[in-house]
């Protein structure tokens, strides 16, 4: 069985558990490992993950780490209908994905750990707040593609939703300054209807 290595409470650990979900591929999850469980630099973690971040996720004798690219590997594995064959399509899936990690999860980053993780007294505000704007920047981009699709890669939910969907939680739920985004906002509201996304990302964050 796939095993995930890596608290829930990571976005990266979240696309994993909800795309598994989502494509019906059975999993034993290890909640206890990162963040305040530690485990992930020990010297049998780091032996997988040199990285020492989650996830860690095992397919038999196979490990694999960057969550982006696990889930594109799974939905290889499980010839998932959410990763589309044709050529055009999976580019657009693809870029989007990409696009996640370079442009908006950065900065993302940034603000979590400056207003969840970081004492009032301790935080660089003025960073917080330059993190935020740049942000919201990387979301009106994506909100300017939602005004012509459905779903981020087209009108059809696909791979490309769940590394954004993580994302945009934590932006609409942060106390941040936000630009009003409707079509951001109306597929988010779309992915909240779905059990899996509930499930793992609409969550405490940490």
């Amino acid at each position: 069985m796939l095993k995930i290595l890596g608290r829930a409470t990571s976005t990266n650990v979240q696309k994993v558990l909800w795309f598994c979900d989502e494509a019906g591929i059975a999993y034993a999850h290890d909640n206890g490992i990162g963040g305040a469980f530690g485990r992930n630099d020990t010297p049998e973690y780091l032996a997988m993950n040199p990285n020492g971040k989650v996830p860690t996720v095992i397919d038999g004798d196979f490990v694999m780490w960057e969550s982006n690219s696990v889930i594109r590997y799974l939905a290889r594995k499980h010839k998932s209908a959410l990763y589309p064959s044709e050529f055009e399509v999976r580019n657009m899936v693809e870029r989007w994905m990409d696009w996640e990690l370079s442009v908006v999860a950065p900065h993302q980053g940034t603000v979590l750990v400056g207003l969840v993780r970081t004492k009032p007294e301790d935080r660089d505000n003025a960073k917080i707040k330059t993190a935020g704007t740049a942000w919201a920047r990387g979301m009106t981009i994506l909100d300017e593609q939602l005004a012509k699709t459905g779903h981020v890669a087209g009108d059809d939910f696909t791979l490309a939703d769940i590394p954004l969907g993580p994302i945009a939680h934590r932006f609409f739920s942060l106390d941040i300054e936000r630009p009003d985004l409707p079509n951001l906002r109306r597929w988010y509201e779309t992915l909240s209807g779905r059990p899996a996304f509930d499930k793992w990302c609409v969550i405490e964050m940490a």
